[in-house]
């Protein structure tokens, strides 16, 4: 759920992490993926990710050192910037021939399986070869689809609210482990009233967001087998979104996207926005002013929904060493070093292990470690709902038409009509 931090972050963070949609897959062809072992009995496999340079960076010096410990498996790379990525990825599944192992998000899991890309790792994970013991607050769960293992953690991020601590300072607001939505709706009116700054970025497509509060009433963004919601339940969230930008406690949409790529927080046109707690980090390099992570509104003081997201690795069907994959993915997601190197590039890490070896200095990464160690203590975290087969073209339609209601070509009607004619389709419902 989390993208590339740099690049990635400019384009989509007001989608939350959300995916953008993709071309439909072929029928997967029978070839094998992966490249044939050599005389003396070393093997490749291909490994690839979606990302900027930095990540590559630091993904080449985590491959150097597993080339260093498994001398006979030599890893072949190749990144891309996200819809790049899963463009290729889209040509390569279609011909036969995806990478070994590869970077995954939760929403595409049922997808691929569907399309019988993706290997179930389960047997790998019997064999020895792939260990999921030592992972933080169940994320050894997180890949879990149907029994099968189809994707193992790297890192994991939680929705968050990102302020700008100095206006919620002198707006005398204290955002706190708890706090319910009409405390949030009475801190957006006093940050507006005091400050004179609308107190948060504006809620139109932050899906994740729109899943949280859902949780939080019982209901889900996703059932496994299709959406969780009903029109009504989107058409009073839209609804409330539109008030907030006429009242002035939420940003005037036209206004976030005349100063993109720089956020509305940073730009000082709002108080607040909610993205994934280790974006936070984009503020600093952008703003001027000091930020902070506050807690999750609620509706009954109690239950956030929310759940540790992460990035995975994931290996294809077609590979000729799922061996050489699963201690591949072993090595990246237990070995201390390998935290080190990556830091929270993709993520807090998702083992204890490198999470304890890897211990930030700079302010801003010890305060995502914080928040991430209140999730745990205040007991709020629970499972992901898995997404079924057509999510990422629902999460992309609902960030499309979300901007297009947003920005006033469309009416809320028209809007959740819009949607939910496009789910049904992808959902094939």
């Amino acid at each position: 759920m989390q993208h590339d931090q740099k690049v990635e972050r400019r384009t989509i963070l007001k989608a939350a992490g959300a995916s953008l949609a993709v071309a439909g897959l072929g029928a997967t062809a029978t070839a094998c993926g992966g490249d044939s072992g050599s005389g003396d009995g070393t093997v490749t496999i291909r490994y690839a990710w979606w990302g900027a340079e930095d990540r590559a960076e630091r993904i080449n010096k985590t491959i150097k050192l597993f080339e260093k410990k498994y001398p006979k498996i030599k890893v072949k790379t190749d990144f891309q910037p996200y819809t790049d990525f899963w463009k290729k990825f889209n040509t390569q599944a279609s011909g036969g021939n995806p990478p070994d192992v590869f970077q995954n998000a939760i929403g595409f899991l049922r997808k691929y399986d569907a399309k019988n890309v993706l290997l179930d790792l389960s047997e790998q994970v019997k064999a020895g070869n792939l260990s999921m013991d030592g992972f933080r607050a169940g994320l050894d769960k997180f890949g879990e689809i149907d029994g099968k293992l189809l994707g193992v953690p790297v890192g994991s991020n939680s929705m968050a609210l990102v302020i700008d601590k100095p206006v919620y300072t002198k707006a005398g607001v204290k955002p706190e482990q708890g706090w319910t939505w009409d405390d949030f709706d009475a801190a957006m009116k006093n940050i507006r009233d005091k400050t004179g700054r609308a107190g948060d970025s504006g809620m139109y497509g932050v899906m994740y967001l729109y899943d949280l509060y859902l949780r939080q009433n019982g209901k889900a963004f996703f059932t496994e087998d299709g959406l969780g919601f009903s029109e009504a339940d989107l058409t009073d969230w839209w609804t409330k979104a539109k008030k907030g930008v006429e009242e002035g406690v939420y940003t005037d949409a036209k206004k976030v996207a005349q100063i993109k790529p720089k956020s509305a927080v940073a730009a000082e046109i709002a108080a607040g926005e909610f993205t994934w707690d280790n974006f936070t980090v984009r503020y600093t390099a952008e703003g001027k002013s000091e930020y902070g992570l506050a807690p999750i509104p609620t509706t009954d003081g109690k239950k956030t929904g929310q759940y540790l997201g992460s990035l995975m690795l994931s290996a294809s069907k077609r590979t000729q060493h799922p061996k050489e994959v699963a201690q591949f993915i072993d090595f990246m997601v237990h070995d201390p070093e390998v935290a080190k190197i990556m830091g929270y590039d993709r993520g807090v890490p998702a083992t204890q292990a490198q999470y304890d070896a890897f211990k930030p200095t700079d302010e801003v990464n010890k305060a995502i470690a914080a928040y991430e160690e209140s999730l745990v203590a205040a007991g709020v975290l629970e499972p992901i709902t898995p997404h079924p087969n057509g999510a990422d073209i629902c999460e992309a339609a609902f960030l499309r038409i979300a901007e297009e209601l947003a920005l006033g070509k469309r009416s809320v009607d028209d809007a959740v009509k819009q949607f939910f004619t496009e789910s049904k389709t992808a959902l094939g419902s």
